[in-house]
C-alpha cells in the first residue's frame, strides 16, 4: 500500500516500495538512512560522484510525500542574504516615487513601509521556513561543496535551530523543519561540524544489476539486450583513466539517444557517433578514438559470453 500525500513513510520496505513508484530504485542501505532522517527529523549529507543520482532522491521523496521541493544551488561566493532573502529595490523606489509625488511622507513612516514582507523576495532558505500545503517541504542543498566555511558556518546555524533574523523584521522560525538534503560531490571537504548534524550516506556509481534496475525504470521501451550492453559498457568505461566518468544520468541519456536512433545494438560506429551522451570533456571522448572503443566493446562482450 503507497504512501498517502503528505505522510512520512512508516518502515524501510515503504521507503523502497514509494521511491520505486516514482522511478527511483534505492538500495536496501539508502532507504535504511532516508527512513531514519525522515524519522528523526534529522538533515541528510548525501556525497559522491557526479552523476550518481543524489539530486533525484530528494525530488523522488518530494513527489512521493507531495511535499514542496524548494532547492537551493549552490555555488562559489553565495553568502547568507542571498540565500535567505533580498529585498525588491526596484518596487521599494516605485513606492518612495509615488509618495514624493502625492506630496511626501514621514521618512520614519515611509521607511517602516518599505521594508514590510510586500517588498521581501523569499530566497529558498526563507522559503523552507514558511508553511506550506501538505506539510514540510522538502529542503535540498544542492552542492554544498562549492560554497565556503563561512557559509557552512551560517548554514549549521540554520539548520540547528531551524529559523532565520531579518534585521527589519526579526526572527522566522519554521512551524515544523523542513526535510532536509544536502548533496556533496567532495571537489573539497566539507566541515565535520556540519556533517555531524546530518545523517551521512555515501552514493556509489550502482552494480550492473542495479543499474539495469534503474534503465528499466527509466527507460522501459529499452530492449533487455540494447540496455545490457549500454550498462555493461558505461561500466567499462567507468575503470577507464577519465577526467570525468560517466554517471547514471548519462547511462539514461545515452539509452534514449540510441532508441531515438531506432539503434538495436551497439558498434564502434554508434559509440563514437553518440560518444557526447556519456562524456563530456574533449580529453575523454578523444581517448574512445579510433581502435579504442571496439576493444572496450569487445571485451564487454567477452565478459558477457564468459
Amino acid at each position: 500500500m503507497g504512501t498517502k500525500e503528505g505522510e512520512v513513510m512508516q518502515s524501510i520496505d515503504e521507503v523502497q516500495s514509494t521511491l520505486a513508484e516514482q522511478n527511483y530504485v534505492c538500495g536496501r542501505a539508502l532507504a535504511t538512512v532516508l527512513f531514519l532522517s525522515l524519522r528523526l527529523g534529522r538533515p541528510l549529507f548525501l556525497e559522491g560522484e557526479a552523476g550518481t543520482g543524489k539530486t533525484e532522491i530528494a525530488k523522488a521523496i518530494a513527489a512521493a510525500l507531495g511535499r514542496r521541493l524548494i532547492r537551493l544551488q549552490c555555488y562559489e561566493g553565495l553568502d547568507a542574504a542571498s540565500a535567505v532573502y533580498e529585498w525588491n529595490f526596484a518596487e521599494q523606489m516605485i513606492a518612495i516615487r509615488a509618495a514624493e509625488a502625492a506630496g511626501g511622507a514621514d521618512r520614519d513612516v515611509l521607511k517602516g513601509e518599505l521594508f514590510t514582507e510586500e517588498f521581501l523576495i523569499e530566497r529558498p532558505l526563507l522559503q523552507a521556513m514558511r508553511p506550506q500545503p501538505g506539510g514540510a517541504p522538502v529542503l535540498l542543498i544542492d552542492e554544498i561543496d562549492r560554497t565556503d566555511e563561512p557559509f557552512e558556518a551560517f548554514l549549521l546555524e540554520a539548520l540547528s535551530d531551524f529559523q532565520v533574523t531579518i534585521p527589519e523584521l526579526g526572527t522566522i522560525k519554521a512551524p515544523e523543519p523542513p526535510i532536509v538534503i544536502l548533496t556533496s560531490n567532495r571537489t573539497r571537504e566539507v566541515h565535520d561540524a556540519l556533517k555531524r548534524r546530518c545523517l551521512y550516506h555515501w552514493v556509489d556509481y550502482p552494480s550492473f544489476d542495479r543499474e539495469m534496475e534503474i534503465l528499466q525504470a527509466r527507460a522501459p521501451e529499452a530492449a533487455a539486450q540494447l540496455s545490457r550492453e549500454v550498462v555493461a559498457f558505461v561500466q567499462r568505461l567507468r575503470t577507464e583513466d577519465l577526467f570525468k566518468r560517466p554517471g547514471v544520468a548519462e547511462t539514461i541519456d545515452w539509452a534514449k539517444c540510441l532508441l531515438a536512433l531506432d539503434v538495436l545494438e551497439l558498434s564502434p560506429d554508434v559509440i563514437a557517433d553518440t560518444i557526447g551522451a556519456i562524456l563530456k570533456y574533449q580529453d575523454d571522448i578523444q581517448k574512445l578514438q579510433g581502435s579504442e572503443a571496439k576493444r572496450l566493446l569487445d571485451e564487454v562482450r567477452a565478459e558477457a559470453v564468459g
